[in-house]
């Protein structure tokens, strides 16, 4: 019977542009290793979330510019801390026991990196929302 940690890894995408070297730092390996196929991974419940998070809060992402909708997005996952904690939750639920540790370890810095990418990662799909206006 496999473990928990295989069973994690056995499930996890490729993440293509996620390139590993022997001079990278610790974080950097662990952002490429673990982060970018978690994050991968965990790509529709993300913008699920995010779709959630807006409705909750009236529609008002809907009356927005573009580039106000990027800073509306930024702005909800860097300063709502119930909101960025769901999020981290998502991401961190999928660590294997090892990889919890080494996070652990610098979850500050960790978390700075996982919460950027999640903000580009649905900065970049932003037309996912606008289907959802239509449908």
């Amino acid at each position: 019977m496999k473990d928990r940690s295989q069973n994690l890894l056995a499930i996890r995408p490729i993440a293509a542009n996620a390139k590993l070297s022997e001079g990278m730092s610790a974080d950097e390996r662990f952002q490429n290793e673990t982060l970018r196929p978690i994050i991968k991974l965990q790509n529709d419940i993300l913008l699920l979330t995010f779709k959630n998070y807006i409705v909750k809060r009236k529609n008002v992402f809907f009356e927005l510019t573009i580039q106000k909708r990027l800073d509306y997005i930024a702005h909800a996952i860097q300063k709502d801390i119930k909101f960025r904690n769901s999020l981290k939750g998502m991401i961190i639920g999928h660590y294997t026991q090892m990889e919890y540790e080494s996070y652990a370890l610098n979850s500050s810095a960790l978390n700075k990196r996982m919460m950027t990418m999640v903000i580009k990662r649905i900065q970049d799909q932003i037309q996912f929302f606008e289907k959802a206006t239509t449908a």
